[in-house]
């Protein structure tokens, strides 16, 4: 358990990486499945769960998010707090400089009840890539984090090695925390709840959004415009919604918009998902596209404590997004790492809103491109230590 695994092959011949996204394609399919019973459902159950993160309040990705929103319902796990056994393990003892190990204790000095994996459960995988990044000439190693510092120029000193590791977390509900640790538990609990916005139906207002529509701040422009379209035009590079009194919900209005601005995100001078047709109405590149569109904007919709349901010209889609998830072992793969990039950039651009109009005091800034946060760093402190 919490152990980690880089492209490691079973008995079996699969690999930890085709193992999680075999799990991933099945917990889809069965998400897919029920939507396709009733289309009309949402993504993720109403006002259940916010963005899933480690125990330092570190967010995972877009991709690792999703799939442990889906874990969460599956489980009925109401915290959305995921540690590695590791972390687990860390929580019983502190280290000192001289890397001695000594028991966590109180404010008064008692030793802390034992925090431990509750008997017979299992975890579950998430994804993290590394880099290694190693310089051309002298094969010299420097930090990741420092190559990004760099400028353009000087990047091309040096050669960048991806590597996807997958380790293993468990839910905090996993764990004998409540018990052992009532204090802290609770603590938990009430830092992660979910916040969701105060006005309802039509009145729900998403300021971060709206600053983007009013003062032009987001990748393309989007205009509104009294009809009944909403799309992205690749050709012109603009979003047209149409006004925000003709959707029976702000909720809808909401999530319409991030549809779009998914699609947005897939522009040639971004992330580029268009350069193999994917454009073309009612082709299979198209209908995959829908789908990263529906999936990436119920994930950030989601992380806001908004309700997203599938558009209405997506459903025609379920069927062949569930032949896809059946038949292609990369679909889910290439699909979600999608999700994650498009999903990554919309929360940068919300959050980076949502600290100016709060005076640079709001939600923690994302980082675009997530994958590059070391998200389960087992060298990170743990922020609940010894008296706190």
């Amino acid at each position: 358990m919490g152990e980690r695994y880089n492209k490691n092959y079973r008995s079996d011949g699969r690999s930890a990486e085709d193992r999680a996204l075999d799990r991933f394609a099945e917990m889809m399919i069965e998400k897919i499945s029920s939507i396709k019973e009733d289309w009309k459902k949402p993504w993720f159950t109403e006002g259940t769960l916010r963005w899933p993160r480690n125990l330092s309040g570190r967010e995972y990705n877009g991709m690792n998010a999703m799939m442990l929103i889906l874990h969460c319902e599956n489980e009925g796990y109401q915290i959305p707090v995921f540690m590695t056994f590791d972390r687990v393990m860390k929580m019983n003892y502190e280290q000192g400089k001289d890397g001695n190990k000594s028991a966590m204790t109180d404010k008064e000095g008692n030793p802390l009840p034992q925090v431990s994996i509750l008997k017979g459960e299992k975890s579950f995988p998430v994804f993290l890539t590394s880099f290694t990044v190693v310089d051309k000439e002298t094969k010299e190693k420097i930090k990741y984090e420092d190559y990004k510092q760099l400028s353009n120029e000087e990047k091309e000193r040096y050669n960048v090695y991806p590597k996807l590791n997958i380790y293993n977390v468990f839910n905090i509900d996993q764990t004998n925390l409540r018990e052992s640790r009532p204090e802290l538990y609770e603590k938990i609990r009430e830092e992660n709840e979910l916040k969701r916005p105060d006005q309802q139906g039509e009145s729900l207002s998403f300021s971060a959004i709206d600053e983007m529509i009013e003062n032009k701040e987001w990748l393309c422009p989007i205009t509104l415009k009294h009809q009944d379209q909403a799309y992205y035009s690749i050709s012109k590079d603009e979003i047209v919604l149409p006004e925000k009194s003709q959707f029976l919900s702000g909720a809808a209005f909401y999530g319409t918009a991030l549809h779009e601005m998914t699609h947005s995100t897939g522009a040639d001078s971004r992330l580029g998902r268009f350069k193999n047709g994917n454009g073309s109405f009612g082709s299979r590149e198209y209908a995959r596209e829908e789908l990263v569109a529906e999936l990436g904007s119920a994930l950030v919709a989601q992380r806001h404590g908004i309700s997203k349901n599938i558009k209405e010209e997506s459903a025609a889609y379920l069927k062949s997004w569930l032949s896809e998830l059946k038949e292609s072992p990369d679909y889910i793969k290439t699909t979600l790492l999608d999700v994650k990039r498009a999903s990554a950039m919309i929360t940068s651009q919300i959050d980076r809103i949502n600290e100016k109009l709060n005076n640079g005091i709001g939600e923690e800034t994302a980082v675009e491109e997530r994958e590059l946060e070391p998200v389960l760093q087992e060298e990170e402190t743990v922020r609940y230590g010894r008296g706190r």
